[in-house]
């Protein structure tokens, strides 16, 4: 047998009660970890979760498969119709970015909603007409049908332009803010790119919308040839004449040199004022758009007060 100190020196003895030690805490922790109960709650809680995982990825995967065939046999009877080849097709996807839609699909499923639109809620007003107005003639059935076919060949195109309008709106609200933070760069140093980088990145929390375009601005001046083509397809996606004074301003500068940072604080400025004089105008125009209501609502209570007791006391009199 071969001694400790013989192995290990003259500490053979201290080094081998340690590894002695060492080995007997593990076999203890490995049978009272065989021993102990197993936590079944747990386990199950994550068989749970993980079941629940893969159901929400196959229920997500069908979503998708189903929705790709039905954009499939939407795009081939566009295409049998010709409605995706024309030069409205390129108008409509202008304005559904101009909306904040630009997914590969956008177009497509809005030519198909506006071409069905009018046969799906021309069958629901015939079909729901006589519960809606009591009435079960054949003639009025047709009207409301015919009324339900002019609705839904309007009623997508209303939508698009409503979200474009209160998309233009909130980006007009945001561009002084952003042309201020502009000017902030500009005095800082930064080029063009790390700008609109920068803004894009510090308005996102109030301005998601502006944030989007100027995001996209950006990713676009880094990679096409000519930078003025991205400021221009922002004028194109916002569509508003403060962009496009924007984008007028920052392609003089890159064209002639002009200094960057005082164009765009007297750009702002005059941003500021032109806010300033709508907000002037909405509250000159008030006393105008109150006069109606005052007539509706406000004069025929006053003169039911002023003229009701004589004309009670009249009618008393003549009944007596």
């Amino acid at each position: 047998m071969i001694l400790p100190s013989s192995l290990f020196g003259s500490h053979g003895g201290l080094v081998l009660g340690l590894v002695v030690g060492v080995a007997n805490f593990l076999t203890i922790l490995s049978v009272m970890r065989a021993l102990s109960p197993k936590d079944l709650l747990a386990a199950r809680a994550r068989d749970h979760a993980r079941r629940r995982t893969e159901l929400r990825t196959a229920r997500l995967s069908l979503r998708r498969a189903n929705r790709r065939q039905s954009i499939g046999v939407a795009r081939v009877v566009l295409g049998r119709l010709k409605l995706d080849r024309t030069a409205e097709s390129k108008t409509v996807a202008d304005q559904l970015a101009q909306a904040g839609w630009r997914s590969r699909d956008a177009v497509t499923v809005f030519l198909t909603l506006r071409l069905a639109s009018p046969f799906l809620i021309g069958v629901l007003a015939y079909l729901f007409a006589p519960a809606i107005f009591h009435r079960t003639d054949q003639l009025f059935r047709m009207l409301v049908t015919a009324a339900g076919i002019v609705a839904g060949a309007y009623l997508p195109t209303l939508l698009l332009k409503n979200a474009i309008a209160k998309r233009r709106q909130k980006i007009q609200k945001a561009l002084p803010d952003a042309l201020d933070l502009f000017v902030i760069c500009a005095e800082a140093g930064l080029s063009l790119d790390a700008a609109v980088t920068r803004v894009a990145r510090e308005i996102g929390g109030s301005s998601p919308e502006m944030a989007d375009e100027l995001g996209l601005t950006a990713i676009e001046l880094g990679f096409l040839p000519d930078r003025r083509d991205a400021l221009h397809n922002l004028v194109r996606r916002v569509g508003t004449p403060d962009v496009r004074g924007l984008v007028s301003t920052l392609v003089q500068t890159e064209k002639y040199g002009t200094p960057l940072a005082q164009a765009l604080r007297m750009l702002s400025s005059e941003f500021r004022d032109t806010r300033m004089m709508k907000a002037e105008e909405k509250a000159a125009r008030l006393p105008a758009t109150l006069t109606v209501p005052m007539i509706m609502f406000i004069l025929p209570p006053l003169f039911v007060i002023l003229i009701g007791p004589a004309i009670l006391q009249v009618l008393a009199t003549s009944w007596h």
